[in-house]
């Protein structure tokens, strides 16, 4: 993983963090927006500018990438590099986690 990754996703915004996770399975923008609504029960709306503009920039990264076009909306999904920096943020967060529940 390069530099310009591990600057950019580590720590990971929410943002990028929920579209990563929603990617696992092929969507698209709107349908992303949905899940993170429902997975959150309503207190996380990704808008629109700030999805798209997500997803290009992910792209471009090579977080995730295009599979394909159905009624006129582009599918993507998580790669492989999109995979192990998804896997390392769920890892801090786990810790993170650990951590608050040990006695100080």
């Amino acid at each position: 993983m390069d530099q310009h990754i591990k600057k950019v996703y580590m720590p990971m915004t929410e943002t990028a963090f929920y579209i990563l996770f929603c990617l696992q399975k092929p969507n698209h923008g709107y349908g992303v927006v949905q899940l993170v609504e429902k997975l959150t029960d309503g207190e996380i709306r990704l808008a629109p500018g700030t999805m798209y503009g997500s997803l290009s920039k992910m792209e471009k990264d090579r977080v995730i990438e295009f599979v394909k076009e159905e009624d006129k909306r582009k599918i993507y999904q998580i790669t492989d590099l999109g995979r192990e920096v998804l896997n390392i943020e769920l890892n801090r967060i786990k810790r993170l986690y650990r951590i608050t529940q040990e006695e100080l």
